[in-house]
C-alpha cells in the first residue's frame, strides 16, 4: 500500500483530506475512474482505466469529464487550505498519462465562496427521484449560468416549449439505441443492485425509481432485471430545468474544462438548496450527440445534460477509500 506524504506544503494529514474531496465528485454510474500520484511538488491527476464502463463510455468521455470534475474539487480543497493551485491540464512528458498535475501557485486566502463550496462537496448528491414540480426561478438560473462561466464554459438552459420538446425527443432517441445495447444493458446491471460491501456503483437507495410509461422524460432503470414497483402517486415531475454543460472545443482538454464547469454547476446548485442528476444519454450515443450540437447551433460542444429542481433528501453513494487511489510513484518522473 502506498504511504501518503506530505505535498505542497501541507502535512499528509490534510493532503488526504484533499483527496477524499477530490473522490466525492460524481462519476458515470459512480464508477470514480480516476487515481493521484503525490509528489512533495504536485498532485497528479491520473485515468484509472480499470474503472472506466467500456460499453458505456467506449471513448473515455465520461471518464474525462469525471476526473475534470475531481480536479475542481481538488482546486477547492486546496484553496480551502491556504494553497494557490497551479493546475497545468495534459502535462504531457512532464507527467506521463497524467491528465492534470497541480502545484502550489502561493498562498490563497479562503473567502466566502470558496468555503460554501468546500462544505457543499460532501453534501451534494446525485438525486435520481422526482423533484417537486415548483421551477427554478431567474435568480438561481443565474447562479448556475455564472458557475459554469467562471470555469471558461458555457450552460445552455433549455427554455423555450419546442427546444424542450426537441430535446425530450433526442433524450428519448439516444435512450431507445442504449436500451437495445446488450453489453451496454449489461455494465449498467454490473454496476447496480445489492452489492454488498461495494465502494462504486449504484446502491438501491440511490437508484431512484423504474421508468413507467407516464414520465415525461426518459429515465434509466437502475433496476434492472428486479422486481422494483414504483410507490403510487411517486412520478417524476412534468418540467424540471433542463440545462445542457457546453465547452468551446472539442477533445480532452474541452472535457476537463466541462468537468471543472459541471462540477462548479452541481456544488453551487447544492448551496442553493437545489438537486440534480444526469439525462446524458444524447452525449453517450455518438450520433445523436452530433444532432445535439446542431440544435445547438454548432459552435458549442454538449458534454452533459442536466436535470434540475427541487428534491427531497438522498443517500450518498459509497466512495473507495483514499488509500486504493494512490499511484505508487517511480524515479523516472521529473
Amino acid at each position: 500500500m502506498v504511504e501518503m506524504i506530505a505535498a505542497l506544503g501541507l502535512t499528509p494529514e490534510q493532503v488526504e483530506g484533499v483527496l477524499r474531496s477530490a473522490s466525492l465528485a460524481p462519476s458515470v454510474h459512480n464508477s470514480q475512474p480516476w487515481r493521484f500520484l503525490v509528489r512533495p511538488d504536485r498532485i497528479e491527476l491520473h485515468p484509472d482505466r480499470d474503472y472506466r464502463l467500456s460499453a458505456i463510455d467506449p471513448d473515455g468521455h465520461e471518464l474525462r469529464l469525471a476526473c475534470g470534475a475531481a480536479l475542481f474539487n481538488l482546486r477547492v480543497a486546496l484553496q480551502a487550505c491556504g494553497v494557490r493551485p497551479l493546475v497545468t491540464v495534459l502535462p504531457g512528458k512532464d507527467a506521463p498519462d497524467a491528465l492534470a498535475t497541480v502545484r502550489r501557485g502561493g498562498v490563497f486566502t479562503p473567502d466566502d465562496e470558496t468555503r460554501t463550496l468546500l462544505r457543499a462537496i460532501p453534501a451534494r448528491r446525485t438525486n435520481r427521484r422526482p423533484f417537486f414540480e415548483s421551477g427554478v426561478d431567474a435568480r438561481h438560473r443565474y447562479a448556475l449560468v455564472r458557475a459554469a462561466e467562471l470555469e471558461r464554459s458555457w450552460l445552455h438552459v433549455v427554455g423555450s416549449p419546442d427546444d424542450v420538446a426537441r430535446l425530450k425527443k433526442l433524450v428519448r432517441k439516444a435512450h431507445q439505441i442504449q436500451q437495445e445495447d446488450p453489453g451496454l444493458m449489461a455494465e449498467l446491471a454490473a454496476v447496480t443492485g445489492h452489492r454488498p460491501g461495494a465502494t462504486d456503483g449504484i446502491p438501491p437507495a440511490s437508484a431512484g425509481f423504474s421508468p413507467e410509461a407516464q414520465d415525461e422524460w426518459a429515465f434509466r432503470d437502475f433496476h434492472p432485471g428486479q422486481n422494483h414497483e414504483r410507490p403510487r402517486g411517486k412520478d417524476y415531475e412534468s418540467n424540471p430545468l433542463v440545462a445542457v454543460v457546453c465547452s468551446h472545443y472539442t477533445g480532452a482538454l474541452g472535457e476537463l474544462q466541462a468537468g471543472q464547469a459541471m462540477e462548479r454547476v452541481l456544488l453551487t446548485a447544492t448551496t442553493l438548496g437545489l438537486s440534480a442528476s444526469f439525462m446524458s444519454q444524447p452525449i453517450e450515443v455518438a450520433p445523436v450527440r452530433d444532432e445535439l450540437r446542431r440544435e445547438l447551433g454548432g459552435t458549442l460542444v454538449p458534454q452533459t445534460v442536466l436535470r434540475i429542481g427541487f428534491g427531497s433528501p438522498v443517500p450518498a453513494t459509497p466512495r473507495r477509500p483514499v488509500a486504493e487511489l494512490l499511484l505508487e510513484p517511480t524515479n523516472t518522473a521529473n
